[in-house]
């Protein structure tokens, strides 16, 4: 009698036939895969939280640039109006002035 030799043939571990310990290998060779594949995951959500983040930022300094120019114009317009004001001030206190000299002028 023959035993059959395919009893012995791509069995998925253990000890003796041609195939053993092939599964073990295939399962290693997978868990590494799937960790390789994860850190890549990882490494590229990363990226796109820094990207995001450096979005963000510049996104923010754009508005604090725009938040310091509209600060700086509306400065510019106070001190115009204020300059206008001094300005008529100026002008009404002459134009007064004048009155006085006139009238004391009339009066001797």
């Amino acid at each position: 009698m023959k035993r059959n030799p395919t009893h012995y043939i791509y069995t998925s571990g253990g000890k003796g036939g041609e195939g053993g310990g092939k599964g073990e290998k295939k399962e290693k060779e997978e868990k590494e895969e799937q960790e390789e594949e994860k850190e890549k995951e990882e490494k590229e959500e990363e990226k796109e939280e820094e990207k995001k983040e450096k979005k963000e930022k510049e996104k923010e300094e754009k508005e604090e640039e725009k938040e310091k120019e509209e600060k700086k114009e509306k400065e510019e317009k106070e001190e115009e109006k204020e300059e206008e004001e001094e300005e008529k001030e100026e002008k009404e206190k002459e134009e007064e002035e004048e009155k006085e000299e006139i009238t004391t002028e009339i009066t001797d």
